[in-house]
């Protein structure tokens, strides 16, 4: 009896050793930054859902002093529906053909943005009208936004592809979370995602 109670305590005292190296190894290390990756790519779609709100505004006051220059509007509008019509949800960010039609939409809408804000260049009352000059100033900070939030975005899909790709993250995901592959990193080159050139 007594040797049965001494293996017991024993085999007790094994699993709690186990289980005390499994959580000081990082054995919750894949989805703590899976989830932390998921959660920095929904601040760079809030960013960018925030400029795509700015944008009505922008469009209709420039209308209003730039009525000949409706074929940029309309390049505008357009890019603007198509941006707000990709969408990628966190589960499809291990999908690089998802990621990249995602940025190729939002690229799109910022070389139309940049047109748009080259044509107030020929407009000197529209560069001096107040409601104007706000929103410019709104679009630049929410530019300024969009590139932080992608850089959030970028560190974190670092940081868990590392994990899935390294000992002992590598071995750790094989055995308890086999579904978990690498996300899609922020491609976009630099002149298709620059902000939009903001002058007064």
């Amino acid at each position: 009896m007594a040797r049965t109670l001494v293996a017991a305590i024993g085999r007790a005292a094994a699993v709690l050793a186990l289980a005390v190296t499994l959580v000081g190894c990082g054995v919750n290390n894949v989805p703590t930054l899976e989830e932390k990756a998921k959660a920095s790519w929904s601040e760079v779609q809030n960013q960018y859902q925030r400029r795509a709100d700015l944008i009505p505004n922008l469009v209709e006051t420039v209308k209003g002093f730039a009525r000949q220059e409706q074929e940029v509007l309309t390049a505008v509008v357009e890019a603007r529906a198509k941006a707000t019509q990709v969408t990628i949800d966190a589960s499809k960010l291990t999908d690089p053909a998802a990621v990249k039609a995602f940025q190729d939409a939002q690229a799109q809408l910022s070389g139309a943005l940049g047109r748009l804000l080259a044509v107030s260049e020929r407009y000197p009352d529209l560069k001096s009208n107040q409601n104007f000059l706000a929103l410019q100033s709104q679009l630049e900070g929410t530019e300024n936004r969009i590139a932080v939030a992608r850089r959030d975005y970028i560190e974190s899909v670092q940081a868990y592809n590392t994990e899935l790709r390294t000992v002992p993250g590598r071995w750790i995901a094989g055995w308890l979370y086999p579904d978990a592959k690498p996300m899609a990193a922020f491609t976009a080159t630099p002149e298709n995602q620059a902000p939009p050139k903001v002058s007064f």
